[in-house]
């Protein structure tokens, strides 16, 4: 989900938390696995069907924006896009996937992080945001 610019940087502070806090708050589907970079926000997310996926980040969207527009004292669009949906299937797949979410900080820093640094803005693969109910999120990817 990418962010229109004069919106602020995600990284912030406050604007960490409100993304965190819309994300607990989610209602419809289950986020598994953040991160957020500088201007957008990699989900992996968990809904039981296209049309229920649709409905939850669109009203996951609307959170967000509502709540960055009142921090930055501004009105208007926030997103320049719709999300991006891609069904994982094989635990090839998934096992991708997560760590793409869970490091993609790095591929995005000016700095060259620690190679043990645990970005405190996105989840470890082992620590997942929510707890995943289905076998692919929750052992599948493992194997």
């Amino acid at each position: 989900m990418r962010l229109q610019a004069g919106v602020g940087y995600l990284r912030s502070q406050s604007r960490a938390r409100i993304i965190r806090e819309a994300l607990k708050a989610a209602r419809g589907c289950r986020v598994v696995h953040y991160s957020i970079q500088g201007n957008h926000l990699h989900l992996i997310v968990e809904a039981e069907a296209p049309a229920t996926l649709s409905r939850a980040m669109q009203a996951l969207a609307t959170c967000i924006a509502r709540r960055l527009n009142v921090l930055a004292r501004r009105s208007g669009g926030v997103f320049v896009d719709r999300y991006h949906s891609r069904p994982l299937k094989t635990p090839r797949e998934v096992r991708n996937a997560i760590r793409y979410v869970t490091t993609n900080y790095r591929h995005h820093a000016r700095e060259h992080p620690p190679r043990d640094w645990r970005d405190p803005l996105s989840t470890s693969a082992d620590a997942p945001f929510t707890a995943p109910t289905v076998w692919l999120l929750s052992v599948g990817w493992r194997i």
